[in-house]
């Protein structure tokens, strides 16, 4: 059953709705929105006040109670009261858990560790890296500590013996003087205990120094570290992947690229590893073995399971790797790719790579001849900085421009890339312009550089959308339409938004979204958006022109907005 109550959020009245996840709605920047709360299913719930939290809701949620105090941006946070009864920290849901790292991460992934032959345990890796730094052993070799407790403490050890000798002999009218600054004191303890500012540590003289290492962290525990790996000296982790190979009876390993003293400019390094973990009882890393890749082949950037094997894309070359004893065990490799391989994925017999100058290549595994083979390729250079596999003939692209793209396989291209027949020379070869090319199905421009982008389903039961992530911490989403009369709504009211939203800088809204290529098949849902805040006149018109009401289309951008959230 579905309860709703009155309750009051920074002065205004709003309403708590109570179905399978807590709802918010309350009127703001001239409409009424509704709001989904990240917080645990609720039974009931109304409106609570008093000295410690001014606006906050009393709730029960099984045999508990709970006072919540809900923020400006929506989050929920669990409110300090006597009264309250919270439960364990387990049961509590929250938007964000923060965790704290040594250095930059570049990757991480998921693993299914075993804990017993009947249960098993989902922790995270994520490998850090930082250039120019040092890393662990030598900063406390060097006396440094990051997180600035001891210097902190030794300030006030000093203060403390300064004030021993000072001179005890004071009149009783000093008394009170001395007493507010023991209050001081005592406050400024407490922002010291609260307030922790990292600290950058010495910067090396000579180029070519990393401190890096792999992390491991329990998501079901909020977030806490469970093993911390300190890589070696100028060693370097960046990418990861969660692989099972079918040597190991299907256990899921986590495989790290590392490389040993990279410089920037010039690009070179001295040495680069493949480097494997198990993890034990799902609360420690166990190191299997390191296997030393060519010097000359380039750094690892990207390594991904592939049919029970491990890809890893190596500078210019894909080289497919089986499970050995002592090390990794190369199968078969493609080199000649145009600059360096930075993205990997794969789906069947098919992977899908991602170069850092010249946009995505489709290879095909022929098992029978055990080797890869280019199937198709993009016709425009895109420096990619993050893919993800929509479907087996379909990619979702982002680039260091800020652009989106999705790029497909036309049907049939991949047909005469696998010779069935035997008869094909070693040394023939497609020409260049023989390779088929991949065809661009929607092209979009962010404004940031995309850093990652995946295909998930924000609620539960809902269509999946593909969501990604830039540079600046923005967090997006591409909904797909399923039906033709989304598409008609949607591409009208941007049509009519082109000509009548504001334009605070001047630009046009289209010119801008094809900053360094033409929009092509997608909406700008921010352009949309902005039909909320048109005056009521403006709003109207528009929305006579769409045959609709005000009210309708409003709710239009409502539902698709809910559906994603």
């Amino acid at each position: 059953p579905v309860a709703v109550s009155r309750i009051t959020l920074q002065g205004s009245h709003s309403t708590l709705l109570l179905s399978s996840r807590p709802w918010i709605g309350r009127a703001g920047k001239g409409r009424h929105a509704m709001a989904p709360m990240s917080y645990a299913p609720l039974d009931h719930g109304c409106s609570f006040s008093n000295e410690a939290v001014r606006e906050g809701i009393v709730a029960t949620s099984g045999n508990t109670l709970r006072i919540l105090s809900v923020g400006e941006s929506g989050d929920t946070a669990a409110a300090s009261s006597a009264a309250a009864s919270l439960g364990s920290e387990d049961d509590e849901a929250f938007n964000s858990n923060r965790v704290d790292l040594r250095y930059t991460p570049r990757q991480m992934c998921l693993l299914s560790a075993r804990i017993t032959e009947s249960s098993r345990k989902i922790v995270l890796a994520i490998v850090e890296s930082d250039a120019n730094d040092y890393g662990e052993e030598d900063k406390k070799a060097m006396g440094f500590d990051g997180t600035g407790k001891s210097k902190s403490g030794s300030k006030k050890k000093e203060a403390k013996g300064d004030d021993e000798e000072m001179d005890m002999d004071m009149e009783d009218s000093d008394e009170e003087e001395k007493k507010d600054g023991n209050d001081e004191e005592d406050e400024d303890d407490e922002d010291d205990t609260t307030r922790h500012t990292p600290i950058r540590g010495p910067i090396p003289s000579e180029a070519g120094r990393w401190g890096s290492c792999i992390r491991l962290v329990d998501p079901g525990n909020a977030c806490s570290t469970l093993d911390c790996v300190e890589m070696n000296r100028n060693e370097a982790a960046l990418c990861c992947a969660s692989v099972r190979f079918h040597s190991r009876g299907g256990e899921s390993l986590l495989a790290v690229g590392t490389v040993t003293s990279m410089t920037m400019h010039p690009l070179a390094h001295k040495e680069s590893h493949v480097v494997l973990y198990r993890v034990v009882n799902g609360e420690r890393l166990q190191l299997l073995h390191r296997t030393k890749v060519d010097d000359d082949a380039g750094p690892v950037l990207s390594l991904v399971h592939f049919q029970g094997r491990l890809l890893v894309g190596i500078g210019r070359t894909v080289r497919l790797y089986e499970m050995g004893k002592r090390q990794l065990l190369k199968k078969c490799e493609l080199r000649g790719l145009p600059t360096m391989v930075k993205t990997l994925q794969a789906a069947g017999d098919r992977a899908f790579v991602g170069d850092m100058m010249h946009s995505v290549q489709f290879l095909r595994y022929d098992s029978t001849a055990n080797r890869l083979v280019l199937v198709a390729k993009d016709r425009n250079p895109r420096p990619v900085t993050c893919q993800e596999l929509l479907d087996i003939n379909t990619v979702a692209v982002g680039d260091k421009f800020g652009n989106v793209s999705i790029l497909r396989l036309p049907r049939g291209a991949d047909v005469g890339a696998i010779d069935v027949t035997g008869t094909r020379a070693l040394w023939d070869s497609s020409r260049e312009d023989a390779t088929p090319k991949l065809e661009t199905l929607c092209t979009y421009h962010v404004g940031e550089v995309v850093t990652s982008m995946t295909r998930a389903s924000l609620v539960a039961g809902g269509a999946e959308s593909l969501i990604y992530v830039t540079v600046t911490g923005r967090v997006g989403a591409f909904v797909p339409f399923t039906s033709r009369e989304d598409v008609e709504f949607y591409s009208s009211l941007e049509g009519y938004l082109r000509a009548e939203a504001p334009r605070p800088t001047g630009r046009d809204p289209q010119a801008y979204r094809s900053y360094y290529a033409p929009m092509k098949h997608v909406v700008d849902g921010d352009l949309c958006d902005a039909y909320a805040q048109l005056p009521y006149e403006t709003k109207q018109k528009i929305a006579e022109q769409l045959d609709r009401s005000v009210g309708e289309v409003m709710k239009k951008l409502e539902d698709t907005r809910n559906a994603l959230l």
